[in-house]
């Protein structure tokens, strides 16, 4: 799976932070609370403290106070285990801030930070401590779920076989859905698509035939910009390295028939002429809501879920709308489904140079409870929320809620939303009572069982998240090979007979053997040898979905 440049720019950012992990780190030695006898203290009486990051969004209200002094580090100091300093991070520039906090010897006990890449680097600079003894004895909470979801284990060890990652249970579902207009489908009398070639003919049709009834031609069938683009990649499996007889390699048959399939569009005026200008998919997207768009992918999990509002603007816009969630066609290559959220989202590592460790991980231990979970996704009850008619908690006054309740989720880090059960599912969050509501209730229930099944996997590894991260001059090797082979399947998808798939393929197949995309192949293939039972892979999301 090859990385975008920006995120190789970030890598760069990583790597020259290697010196300054160095010096700043030359002479702190891992400290370990001791008893007179030499052996690790328990420290049952006392309190023990630990410094903490602690993203800052600058998003807390003003009478709220600010990220690090505010009702919520207050209420975690008074009901925690652990007296906790705050050490704030801006988000948009977090590596700078720790590259910071290194150099100047300061580094906190608990680093909060979303990139894999980053605390990856930590890892190879032998800046984390591992984890396993001290959650074994100082930890229950954290200590049940490893036992109770193995796969949260798999996640947060690394290659030496020791745990050092802290993660957080989301809860997981597909996070997209291909949708398709059935009001176009029944006015047309055409069948749901199930393959390629149904889908064409399909999107030929909502393109020429006048599906929207104004007697005008002002109709595309399909994008294949953003995240249409991306769903017609899944349909063909065309997602990079697959496994092949037990071998992780790079698939170009794949990539080459799903970009086939995306000239063949754009070739017959189905889609957008100026979809490369659409990058992030927004005109594509104010087309489906105003009615000119017929099958168009959008993202609908419960962590991000534009899914309601934007079914709520398209019916405003045309009124007479229906839409369902279209499984992606079968194609030569299998039935696909496209991404899921990550059920097991690694947040949190321990610095080694923590001067209370058992005090570190008490405190994450106390975020990490269903206690804690349930206060940070909803506040306290009767403040903040009552027994809802669905068993779920329900908001007692939503403008309080956002105010008091906008800056929490990262102090959450290391809690996992999951543990307070069916209420964290999107379902939890529509009013049947409510039509618009429940009709995208009704929408959301039919989306899981298109794109929720193993018969239909996601063709990818595993999600980008849980990939394994490239040596330093291998992730620039991908980066650039990146960028060029997605350049030329672009060029080819727009330049008609002047420029063909065939042709395309050869000349990415130059670049790539040109580049280095055989030190790539042979890196992946040994990672994968060595840990393809250790890692946490696709078919680990479906144990979580099974556990529903």
């Amino acid at each position: 799976m090859m990385i975008s440049s920006q995120k190789w720019m970030s890598m760069l950012a990583l790597t020259a932070l290697s010196s300054s992990l160095v010096v700043g780190c030359a002479d702190s030695k891992q400290e370990q609370p001791k008893s007179d006898n030499g052996k690790a203290t328990t420290q049952a009486a006392v309190r023990g403290a630990a410094t903490v990051t602690l993203y800052d969004r600058g998003r807390v209200p003003a009478e709220e106070g600010t990220m690090d002094k505010s009702r919520w580090t207050d209420w975690v100091n008074k009901n925690g285990p652990t007296d906790v300093k705050y050490i704030l991070i801006p988000r948009t520039d977090s590596i700078a801030k720790f590259n910071t906090l290194f150099a100047s010897g300061e580094v906190p006990d608990v680093i909060n930070e979303y990139d894999p890449q980053y605390r990856d680097l930590l890892y190879q600079q032998k800046q984390l401590l591992p984890l396993d003894d001290l959650i074994d004895k100082y930890a229950p909470n954290y200590k049940k779920l490893l036992e109770q979801y193995p796969q949260l284990k798999k996640a947060g060890t690394k290659p030496d076989g020791k745990l050092y990652e802290i993660g957080r249970l989301q809860g997981t579902m597909s996070m997209y859905s291909l949708i398709i207009r059935a009001d176009w489908l029944k006015k047309l009398n055409l069948p749901m698509p199930q393959t390629p070639e149904e889908l064409f003919k399909v999107a030929k049709a909502f393109t020429e035939q006048d599906p929207d009834g104004d007697g005008k031609k002002n109709t595309y069938g399909i994008s294949i910009a953003a995240d249409t683009g991306m769903a017609i990649s899944k349909m063909y499996g065309d997602v990079g390295w697959v496994v092949k007889d037990g071998k992780l390699t790079y698939d170009w048959d794949r990539t080459k028939a799903s970009n086939e399939f995306k000239k063949m569009l754009f070739d017959e005026g189905i889609v957008d002429k100026d979809y490369l200008t659409d990058k992030n998919g927004e005109k594509a997207k104010q087309d489906w809501l105003s009615g000119k768009l017929g099958i168009y992918a959008m993202q609908h999990s419960q962590q991000f879920n534009p899914g309601l509002s934007n079914y709520q603007t398209l019916k405003k816009n045309v009124p007479g709308a229906e839409i369902l969630p279209m499984p992606l066609p079968k194609t030569q290559f299998g039935q696909f489904s496209m991404n899921f959220l990550n059920p097991a989202q690694m947040t949190t590592v321990v610095y080694r140079g923590a001067k209370d460790p058992v005090a570190a991980v008490k405190y994450i231990d106390f975020i990490a409870s269903k206690e804690t979970a349930v206060v940070m996704k909803y506040g306290l009850e009767g403040t903040h929320w009552k027994q809802g008619a669905n068993g779920c908690p329900a908001p007692i006054d939503l403008e309080k809620n956002k105010k008091e309740l906008v800056y929490v989720p990262d102090l959450a880090m290391q809690t996992s939303p999951d543990l307070v059960g069916a209420c964290n599912q999107t379902e939890s969050s529509f009013d049947p009572q409510v039509p618009d509501q429940n009709a995208y209730l009704t929408f959301i229930k039919q989306a899981r069982e298109a794109y929720e099944s193993p018969e239909r996997p996601m063709p990818d590894l595993t999600l980008s998240e849980h990939m394994p991260n490239l040596p330093t001059d291998l992730a620039k090797i991908n980066a650039d090979l990146s960028l060029q082979i997605t350049s030329i399947w672009a060029k080819s998808i727009v330049s008609g007979s002047t420029y063909t798939i065939d042709k395309a393929l050869a000349d990415a197949k130059a670049v790539w053997d040109k580049g280095g995309g055989k030190q790539l192949e042979d890196w992946y293939a040994k990672w994968y040898a060595d840990n393809k039972d250790k890692a946490f892979l696709t078919q680990d999301i479906y144990k979580f979905l099974n556990k529903k």
